[in-house]
């Protein structure tokens, strides 16, 4: 009938729809989920209404498709995704804050998405020493920290993982080919919290998010506040390099 179910609201209320979603995952309904204001960048709505948990919490339910797009591209792939399936609901975790669309004629194209996780930026011979790991409004610190470590001539690999189970359900010659296994410096940048991480960075990597729950104060003060940066994650790179 072309008709489809959706929900809408800040990420944080995840916890009261717990309960339909599992059932709609265990009924293999294929409704759509939209949550915004998906992190510390709700800035002074206060810890109370920043999700730092609700990622690790919402990708621990089984057949649900876990979508964070990092700019408007990834959100059109998304829904892409999101419309096609017909046995999952998918849940699309966008911020609240504007991010920067990135130009798609200098990184990958956002159809990568499709796969769960791609290749956006790479060193310049297609060898990475680093792997800088990204979703959501965290994949332009990648990219910026991806620009100023090859200004000082290390060689990293910028990858955006908007679903970890799109990612999970590749081929592994694929997943090889995007987290080659050989390269172990590796860092995730996330605003939530580490858990699931493990999986792709390894026990060596290095992971540059929230350890705690967050604070009350404008979204770009917080991410200062709490380490979530282009420095940091140029840090994190290095530190993950022995260096």
């Amino acid at each position: 009938c072309g008709l489809r179910p959706y929900w809408g609201t800040f990420f944080v209320f995840r916890d009261y729809l717990r309960p339909s979603m599992r059932l709609a995952a265990m009924m293999r309904l294929p409704v759509l989920y939209v949550f915004t204001h998906d992190s510390i960048g709700v800035g002074e709505d206060g810890p109370t209404h920043q999700a730092v948990e609700q990622l690790a919490a919402l990708r621990a339910n089984q057949n649900l498709l876990v979508i964070r797009p990092g700019d408007a591209n990834e959100v059109a792939e998304a829904y892409r995704a999101a419309i096609s399936l017909t046995d999952q609901p998918a849940a699309l975790v966008l911020t609240r804050q504007n991010l920067p669309t990135l130009d798609r004629t200098v990184y990958a194209a956002a159809s990568g998405l499709a796969r769960g996780g791609y290749v956006l930026a790479d060193a310049a011979d297609g060898t990475p020493e680093v792997i800088l790991i990204g979703t959501g409004s965290e994949l332009s610190l990648c990219v910026e920290a991806h620009g100023r470590l090859a200004d000082e001539g290390v060689k990293a690999r910028v990858v955006s993982m908007p679903c970890w189970e799109l990612f999970d359900a590749q081929p592994a010659e694929y997943r090889d080919s995007v987290l080659p296994p050989e390269v172990t410096a590796r860092v995730a940048v996330e605003a939530g919290v580490e858990q699931g991480w493990g999986k792709y960075i390894g026990t060596t990597g290095r992971f540059v998010g929230m350890h705690s729950f967050g604070a009350s104060a404008p979204f770009k003060h917080l991410y200062e506040h709490f380490g979530i940066a282009g420095d940091a994650v140029v840090a994190a790179a290095k530190g993950a390099l022995g260096g």
